[in-house]
């Protein structure tokens, strides 16, 4: 197997069309290979099934009947080979042809049309404003971080005497009607509303608060101008209503004891103290993530590459695969996925493409700016990157390096190193 002869299209940017053979020797084999898996399949009249011999199938059905197995057979192993042997930074998949073929002389030449990687450039990578606002925290949103907490640790009390109050959740039936008639989608029984959830038309909920169990009574309201449903916008309805169940929420004070008890804190000041740390850090990471935001868009901006599409295809295949992947963390593979929403393969890759398009021009930029900077990666960077990939997907480090090449890690690394780079030199805006 070799690789005979690398052109460059003059037609295409970033195309190469690679020639190389497979030995004489090889091809036959293959061949034969092929003739035993099919002649078995095969019923010639004068022969036992299975058992006519070679040039009599070929005779019928011609030279070339077990070529296309044979071709098979042999291609990826010659392919990976010649690859190598271009030296070239080969993207997507090529387009393989079949360029002669002699069993008993010459062997097979395969062609293949491929796509390389763009020459890149990228100028003024490092010195990038960008702004980086870390919003302060406010006791108002501490508040509401310890309420959502409160929330998750409240008591539940069904009520059989007395009325219902802001923050119950009731039970109820209902049925809207304008000037005396009902409306669609007007109608509903035993349904749980919070009271104060903001869930229904504003006003309706404060109203249902202040009665019994079973009693029923008129809820009026006025839909907003802006109601989806235009037919109703604007309109005063009158809801018929009743009370079958009220359940009580009851939230634990904030106090000492349900400081305790959601934390390792003895005290709620300390507790209180160490959420609005928690809160901060959550405002500096929001804000750092924009601050990176800005500048990826920027160094996709500084690029500069005639990108061929098989990359961007390329990219979005990958995308589709791990949001597959995530849809089946949740027990759900993609086709019935697309049966309750409705969508498509293709409206799914159209969705992600945006996405797949900024990752190819990111890591291009990227790796471009690791060349530049002569950006080095050593044997401990390696260990590390195995060892933090063995410890997020609960392998061995053996493991991870017997499944992703060195070369792969080393490149990724680099990439991020680049990034690291240009976060350093960056210029945050006043």
């Amino acid at each position: 197997m070799s690789l005979i002869k690398s052109e460059k299209s003059k037609k295409e940017k970033n195309v190469y069309t690679l020639q190389f053979s497979v030995d004489k020797e090889t091809f036959a084999k293959a061949v034969s290979t092929a003739y035993h898996k099919k002649a078995a399949k095969i019923t010639i009249p004068g022969f036992r099934k299975g058992k006519a011999p070679r040039t009599i199938i070929e005779k019928m059905y011609g030279k070339g009947f077990f070529y296309e197995d044979a071709f098979n057979e042999v291609l990826p192993n010659a392919w990976t080979e010649a690859a190598a042997a271009s030296k070239l930074d080969i993207v997507g998949h090529p387009e393989f042809d079949v360029v002669s073929v002699d069993e008993g002389d010459t062997g097979v030449v395969f062609s293949a049309k491929v796509f390389v990687k763009p020459d890149v450039k990228i100028e003024d990578y490092l010195g990038i404003e960008a702004e980086k606002k870390v919003e302060p925290v406010t006791e108002e949103e501490v508040d509401r971080e310890i309420d959502t907490i409160r929330e998750r640790n409240a008591r539940e009390t069904e009520v059989t005497d007395g009325v219902s109050v802001m923050g119950d959740i009731c039970h109820i039936d209902y049925e809207g009607s304008v000037d005396g008639v009902p409306f669609e989608g007007g109608k509903g029984s035993d349904y749980p509303l919070k009271l104060g959830s903001g869930n229904f038309i504003p006003g309706f909920e404060e109203q249902v608060a202040g009665h019994k169990l079973e009693e029923e009574f008129d809820v009026n309201v006025t839909f907003p101008e802006d109601y989806h449903a235009k037919e109703l916008a604007g309109k005063a309805a009158v809801f018929k209503t009743v009370i079958h169940k009220i359940r009580h929420i009851e939230l634990p004070a904030a106090d000492d004891d349900f400081a305790k008890d959601v934390s390792e804190f003895d005290t709620f000041a300390e507790y209180r103290a160490d959420l609005k740390a928690k809160i901060e850090k959550r405002h500096e990471d929001e804000a750092d993530k924009k601050f990176e935001e800005q500048l990826l868009d920027a160094l996709i901006e500084k690029l500069k590459a005639d990108i061929p599409e098989v990359m961007f295809e390329t990219e979005t295949d990958n995308f589709v695969r791990d949001y597959e992947s995530r849809m089946r963390m949740q027990g759900l593979d993609l086709e019935t996925y697309f049966k309750y929403t409705g969508m498509t393969i293709d409206s799914l890759r159209e969705q992600l493409r945006p996405q797949a398009e900024k990752q190819v021009k990111l890591r291009l930029a990227l790796e471009k700016i690791a060349k530049l900077e002569k950006i080095k990666v050593g044997k401990k960077d390696i260990d590390e990157e195995i060892q933090r990939i063995a410890a997020a997907y609960q392998m061995e480090s053996d493991q991870v390096r017997d499944m992703i090449p060195e070369d792969s890690i080393v490149e990724d690394l680099k990439v991020k190193k680049a990034m690291d780079l240009v976060k350093e030199k960056a210029v945050i805006k006043a």
